[in-house]
Order: C-alpha cells, then sequence, then structure tokens
C-alpha cells in the first residue's frame, strides 16, 4: 500500500496497532459479519486478508448496500443497469480507495467528472472547475468568482461566531457546534442568505437532512473535509460502468478466493451471546450460526431491529444509544431512459438549490458504460434525478405531484427534454440513511460495544476521525476488523484522513483570536 494514498502531503497517516504474538488465537476465528454495504466489505475485506474465517450475510440480493447495483428490465424487455442512486468518489475518501485498490490498484474503473455545477432558484450558477487545490485559496477563490456571495453580505458575517468553520478540529467541533442544528448556525453567524443555497444546503441535503434537521458540527466537519481541510479539491471521480460491475462483482471474487463466504437474501433477526461459541446470530428462518465474533454493519434501521430482538446484547446504557439512532427522512431516485438526446454540453451531474424537489440531475449516459450503450443504441439519454428530504408519508397523488414537478424542473433546465418521450422509469423511494441532528453526536454508539468480540460498523457510527458518508463506512469497517484483530494478537490496517484540525496557521490564530477554541457557540433560541 502506498504511503500516500492523494496528492495531499499533509494527510493524516493513523497506523494500526502492531501485532502482539503471545495473544494469538489458537484456533481460526470465526466472524459473522451482517451487512454486505460499504462498512460490512470492508471489514470482511480486513478480517480474511489476515486469515479470520469469515461470513457475510446480506438481506438484499445485491451486495454495495446504498451503492449497490444490479439488472433489471424496461417494459420492452430490454435489460438494464440500476442503482440506489448517484454516488460521488472523492480523492479524499482514502478509506474507500483504499478497499476498491484490492481490485484496481490503478483505480482505472473510476472517472473524473470534469465539473460541478450549482444552479439555484434565480438562476445563479456556480462552478467548482479550475479551482485552486489548496486552502485557505480553494475557498477564496469559489467565493470570489461566485454570483452568490455579494461583498457587502460577506462583510456583516460574523467573523466571531464564524470562527470554528476556518478551524475545526475533529471530535472538538462536537463540543462546540453539535447542540445547534446548521440552519440556526448560518443565521448565527448571518451568513448570506443567497449563498446559502449553494454553499452549505447541498452539502446539507448531501446526508438526505435539510439544514434545520442536521447538527451544525456535522455542516462545519464536511466544510473542513472538502474545503479547508484538504487539498484533493471538490470534484470527485465515478464509476465508469453500474456498480455491481465496477465494483462489488470484483471485490466478491477478491474475497471468495480469501475462503469469505457470501450469503445474500437472507435478513439476520438477532444476535445472542452463548452457544458453541462466543456468539449465536439469528436468521429469519430460524436458523443459528455459530460465531467467534460478530460485525453489525446494517443502517440504523436494521441495528435498532436486531438490538430490540437480542435481549442479552449489551448494556443498558449502550442499548439505549443504538435506541436514539435515526433515520433521514426519504428521498426519491427517479431513473428515466429517453428517446431523445441532451444537450452535448450538459455536465454529468449538476446540484440545484431553491428548486424543490429536485436536489440533482445526473445524465447517466456522460458516465456509465451501460447507459452509454443504451443511449447510442436508441438515439436517447438515460437521466436520473434525486428529491431527498421529503416528507414521511406520501399520498399517491403526492407521489405522482412530485415526480410531475421533478420532470417539470427537468424541463426548465434541460429544454430540450421537454418533447422527448419517456422509454422507461425506475422509481426508489427509501428512507435508510443515517440522520445526524443536533445533539445527536455525543449519544451515537462507536465501533465498539460491551461486548469485546462484538463491533460496529456503517456510516451512522461514531468515529472520531474527519470524514463523512461513504468514506464513514468504509473506516468504521476497517475499525471493525482493526478492534478484532487486535484483540488476537495480528496485525491491523492503517487509515488515512485528511487533517484532523485546521490546516492553516493564519485561519487557526484567527479562530483562537475570535475564541472559538474552545468556546461554545449557545442555541439563541
Amino acid at each position: 500500500m502506498r504511503d500516500r494514498p492523494g496528492r495531499d502531503r499533509r494527510v493524516v497517516h493513523h497506523r494500526a496497532p502492531p501485532a502482539s504474538g503471545p495473544s494469538r488465537p489458537g484456533n481460526r476465528p470465526r466472524v459473522v459479519v451482517v451487512g454486505a454495504g460499504i462498512a460490512g466489505l470492508t471489514a470482511a475485506t480486513g478480517l480474511a486478508e489476515r486469515g479470520i474465517a469469515v461470513e457475510i450475510i446480506e438481506r438484499r440480493p445485491h451486495l454495495g448496500g446504498r451503492a449497490g447495483g444490479w439488472t433489471d428490465t424496461l417494459p420492452d424487455g430490454t435489460a438494464i443497469a440500476v442503482n440506489r442512486g448517484f454516488h460521488a468518489f472523492f480523492r479524499q475518501y482514502y478509506n474507500l480507495r483504499a478497499l476498491l485498490r484490492r481490485t484496481d490498484p490503478e483505480l482505472r474503473r473510476l472517472v473524473a467528472i470534469d465539473d460541478y455545477p450549482l444552479i439555484d432558484g434565480h438562476g445563479r450558477r456556480d462552478t467548482f472547475r479550475g479551482l485552486p487545490r489548496t486552502p485557505p485559496w480553494n475557498a477564496l477563490a469559489f467565493a470570489a468568482r461566485s454570483h452568490t456571495f455579494p461583498l457587502a453580505d460577506l462583510r456583516r458575517v460574523d467573523a466571531r461566531a464564524a470562527a470554528p468553520l476556518a478551524a475545526v478540529s475533529v471530535p472538538a467541533i462536537y463540543d462546540q457546534l453539535d447542540h445547534l442544528d446548521a440552519e440556526t448556525f448560518l443565521q448565527r453567524i448571518n451568513f448570506p442568505a443567497t449563498a446559502r443555497h449553494l454553499a452549505f444546503d447541498v452539502f446539507s441535503r448531501s446526508f438526505f437532512a435539510p439544514p434545520t434537521q442536521l447538527s451544525a458540527a456535522e455542516l462545519a466537519t464536511m466544510f473542513h473535509i472538502y474545503f479547508l481541510g484538504s487539498s484533493e479539491g471538490l470534484l470527485f471521480d465515478v464509476p465508469t460502468s453500474n456498480y455491481d460491475t465496477a465494483l462489488w462483482s470484483p471485490l466478491r471474487d477478491y474475497l471468495a478466493s480469501r475462503d469469505v463466504q457470501i450469503r445474500t437474501d437472507i435478513t439476520v433477526t438477532a444476535v445472542e451471546p452463548g452457544g458453541d461459541r462466543t456468539f449465536r446470530v439469528y436468521e429469519r428462518d430460524g436458523r443459528a450460526i455459530a460465531a467467534d465474533a460478530v460485525v453489525i454493519a446494517t443502517d440504523v434501521a436494521g441495528l435498532r431491529r436486531i438490538v430490540e430482538h437480542s435481549p442479552q446484547l449489551g448494556d443498558d446504557a449502550w442499548r439505549a444509544s443504538v435506541g436514539r439512532l435515526r433515520s433521514a427522512p426519504p428521498f426519491l431516485v427517479y431513473r428515466i431512459w429517453l428517446n431523445t438526446p441532451v444537450a452535448p454540453h450538459r455536465p454529468a451531474f449538476l446540484a440545484t438549490g431553491g428548486l424543490s424537489p429536485l436536489d440533482n440531475i445526473s445524465v447517466v449516459n456522460h458516465y456509465e458504460q451501460q447507459a452509454r450503450t443504451w443511449a447510442d443504441r436508441h438515439g436517447g439519454a438515460v437521466l436520473e434525478l434525486h428529491a431527498y428530504a421529503l416528507p414521511q408519508q406520501l399520498t399517491p397523488a403526492q407521489e405522482h405531484d412530485i415526480r410531475a414537478r421533478l420532470l417539470a424542473r427537468l424541463n426548465r433546465l434541460y429544454p430540450e427534454t421537454a418533447d422527448a418521450e419517456i422509454l422507461g422509469e425506475h422509481l426508489q423511494w427509501n428512507q435508510d440513511c443515517p440522520l445526524f441532528g443536533a445533539g445527536d453526536h455525543a449519544h451515537r454508539p462507536p465501533v465498539r460495544t460491551p461486548h469485546d468480540q462484538l463491533v460496529l460498523a456503517g456510516d451512522g457510527i461514531r468515529i472520531d476521525l474527519p470524514v463523512a458518508l461513504m468514506e464513514r463506512a468504509a473506516t468504521t469497517g476497517w475499525t471493525a476488523a482493526n478492534t478484532l484483530l487486535t484483540r488476537w494478537g495480528l496485525p491491523g490496517h492503517d487509515l488515512h484522513t485528511v487533517p484532523t484540525s485546521g490546516r492553516n496557521a493564519l485561519l487557526r490564530r484567527l479562530a483562537t483570536r475570535y475564541g472559538s477554541a474552545p468556546a461554545r457557540v449557545e442555541d439563541p433560541r
């Protein structure tokens, strides 16, 4: 593994604990990994590479979790590749990329997106193309050329209250800001309303939550990860083909070569201490599997269900922390196959602000091989429309209305689609992303549990490192594997992150001058 996983010379190398020979297990341990999303696959990889016997149990028919892909059919019988929706593979996702390099050392199955334009309801556009990568010049250049950052409004920003954004330190930022929601924090610092849609709302909605439901600490951490804490830039890569073929089928083969068993379409209902080994893992059909250790790497709803049905698992405080986990509001992924192309200059990915219910548009055939093949064959286009943070329950009439509004937004932004015929459509409603609400961090369960050989992994699990989204899933997966390996005296796997605190000395001094460390920004309500 390369010493520096990206271009940033200040990447932080978190070394794994070394092996401790005397405590090596006498027999080969057997681990059950519950969940085959990014977190579970990462944990399984980390364990299998050290000779541990691993079995993965996944309730879906495919691997990858929310980044999974599979094959479906259009009404005419044409086979199509579909997935849970667009994902951005940022260059600072070092630990996720370490997983992908197991089967693609040069990451040739990822392709760079050359721009990531943003547009608001008034037609104002921002772009990340051509920005310097080095902080703070990247953020300053973005603000200077943006149409949504009026200089007069920026002068009214409360520098004292905004100081935590300039010198984010993880995990200290949670002590400062986690009690506030992102909307309240932005109002508190007098951040320009015109800029909020594009500068911060897009980040917030990446967590599938509106700013009123997102922790200000999470928003600040994202600002650090993507802007002031990293010189990898805000442009990103995407897979060259559907997620199953580009990412997970090769990894399945890699794991199989290390004797990992993978069983799909099976739901785990409970995990209890005892039996022939340390734990018994129960499946819906009543079957029980003996395991020396267990990694639970499900979504938060799945984790809550397992714990609820496992009365001997953990202690009261831990069970309460699991019970407090929440899912973000529902979101919709609407993929359509059109009989006419979009204009060739349309970006692969367009983010929107203030254009409810539309959050982004992807021109899938601009980067994904299966969609490109279909579009070339039919002279058309494959598009994907996302709508985040939707109401909890919708009537059929409301669902129809949202689809119609999404198409209306598309037709206005891309007028060439107005007369196009929809040859096929694939609609998904999901509510399985974790919610990072104000005050949640202190009560979020970490990787370690009250049981030495039971660990958690996933993007909803607490880890005090500057990571988010898919990278949080991968990082907790490696950490879960390392936790078990350390107990068995085996070497773990190194991790890498962006700097854990503000990298610019001037900004740190200014933040200290304005009292951001260790001051706590109070909720004005």
